[in-house]
Parts: structure tokens; sequence; C-alpha cells
């Protein structure tokens, strides 16, 4: 059960991945892309991370999803009023790929507790931490310097003349 949860799940990722790679308005590309890290997340709680399915939902569906929305306001790409309305058509992709994600994290949060691969090898905050910034700290550090550059890159390209 487990094995064609983590299938469907990665397929969606994928899908709405590439929708987040090909819409043309960017507030749907991040709604995209939010859909495709929550999907992530529930790939993280079945392969028996439940930490960092936490922390993929807390960093980066919603830190850095609101990061991405105020350099899109900062900019001003997105123009609502020029738009349409948005109908049906233009939010099926986005609703049923969020339907096929809260399924299956239902069917497993409803499972058993002995066929949960989650509940078979814990892991500790106090473990995460010694292994993420005793062994991968330099890895940790380039992708905080990375946010920092993409921060300021965002401030320079927004700032007014």
């Amino acid at each position: 059960m487990e094995q064609v949860i983590f299938y469907i799940l990665a397929l969606v990722v994928v899908v709405a991945t590439l929708f987040a790679i090909t819409e043309r308005h960017p507030v749907h590309a991040i709604v995209y892309l939010a859909t495709s890290f929550f999907g992530l997340a529930v790939i993280f709680y079945l392969l028996a991370a439940p930490l960092a399915a936490v922390f993929e939902v807390i960093i980066y569906a919603g830190a850095i999803m609101v990061l991405f929305l105020f350099v899109i306001m900062m900019l001003d790409l997105g123009h609502p009023e020029k738009m349409n309305r948005p109908g049906v058509r233009d939010w099926w992709p986005a609703l049923a790929l969020s339907l096929v994600i809260a399924g299956s994290f239902a069917s497993l949060a409803l499972s058993p507790v002995h066929g949960s691969p989650a509940a078979s090898g814990r892991v500790g905050i106090r473990e995460f931490a010694v292994t993420m910034f005793g062994s991968y700290g330099i890895a940790v550090e380039i992708v905080s310097f990375q946010l920092l550059f993409a921060l300021v890159g965002a401030l320079y390209l927004g700032r007014r003349k």
C-alpha cells in the first residue's frame, strides 16, 4: 500500500513541478510549487522522516513561498486587475493534485501504526541536529548562503530608482 501511495505522490510532485515551471502567471506557478512541496512532505513522512516532512512544510511551503510572493509583489509581476477571473478550468489541476495529496495523507494517517514506515525508525531531534550540523554542516551553510544571495538579489532587482 505504501509503495502505491509513494508512486502516486511522486507523480503528483512531478506534475505539479512541471505546472510550476510552465505556468505563465507567477502567482499560479507559486500555487503549483506549494502543491509540489506538500506532496514532497507526505513522501518524506512515508519514508520514515517525519521531521523532514515538518521542515518541508514549515520552511519551504511556508517561509519560502511567502518570500516568493513578496518578491512577486515587490517586482510587480502579477497584475490581477488586468486578468479575467480564473474559472474552474484554471483551478482544476491544482485542486486535483491537492485532493490526491490529501487522500494519500489521510490513508497513511488512518492505517494501523504497525504498518506505517514512520513508526519503525523514529529519529529524535537531538540525533537529527547532530547529524545535520555535524556531518552536513558545510552543506547547511552553503544552502543558507544561497538563500541570502537570493534575498539580496531580489532586493537589488526590486529597488526603486
